[in-house]
């Protein structure tokens, strides 16, 4: 069996155990940072899950690694599984990876193209907002002359940096709080692009076929 087989069969076999393991991350992350108040019993709990799933993310990419037989060349072909082992509260994002593998094993998809890109960009966006917003709020909440103090803020402020709007009411001040939003300006770009793109491509397709055939576009 060659390596692209192999790693094939694995990626198939881990999808959705990878997905569930995403979601519990971001859970277990999500009441840790929103419920400072509950004991500290359960908090150990909440982190002993973050960092298990976190390991299984790590042991993922161990492997696959090791299947591709790239060596050094895995990290530059693979950079997005890198950033996300790296910066595991994106992880999440590729539930919709794997939700698109099991459309696929079961046939295609019930979506047409167009409609599968506009709904997987609308769920990457909102996954991306919320990690987001909870690592924002994490560490800007307690810095001096923050101004993102609840978590509402931290969602308002991921709203305008995601569309690209920017209305300066809130900012980060911290260091991190400002690479996470240099990362979600750049990420906010590339998603709206691809869904303005996409739609540009549909109408594009609905008028050329009107033209074609001689009939108005159908509603």
């Amino acid at each position: 069996m060659d390596d692209d087989s192999r790693l094939d069969r694995w990626d198939r076999r881990t999808d959705l155990p990878l997905g569930i393991a995403s979601l519990v991350f971001l859970g277990s992350y999500a009441v840790h940072v929103l419920e400072p108040n509950l004991p500290e019993a359960v908090h150990a709990v909440l982190l002993s899950l973050t960092y298990v799933t976190w390991a299984m993310f790590a042991v993922d990419y161990a492997v696959r690694w090791r299947l591709s037989r790239e060596g050094p060349g895995f990290v530059r072909r693979h950079w997005l599984d890198t950033v996300v082992l790296v910066l595991p509260l994106l992880r999440p994002v590729r539930v919709v990876r794997t939700y698109e593998a099991m459309q696929r094993r079961h046939g295609e998809p019930r979506m047409g193209l167009h409609a599968r890109v506009a709904a997987y960009s609308a769920l990457s966006i909102s996954l991306l907002g919320f990690s987001g917003a909870l690592a924002v709020y994490q560490a800007e909440r307690s810095a001096p002359n923050a101004n993102i103090r609840t978590f509402g803020d931290s969602l308002w402020w991921t709203c305008s940096t995601l569309s690209t709007v920017g209305y300066g009411d809130y900012v980060p001040v911290t260091t991190l709080g400002r690479f996470i939003a240099a990362g979600l300006m750049a990420c906010g770009l590339a998603l709206l692009g691809t869904v303005t793109g996409s739609f540009s491509s549909w109408m594009l397709q609905r008028f050329s076929g009107s033209e074609n055939d001689g009939r108005p576009p159908e509603k």
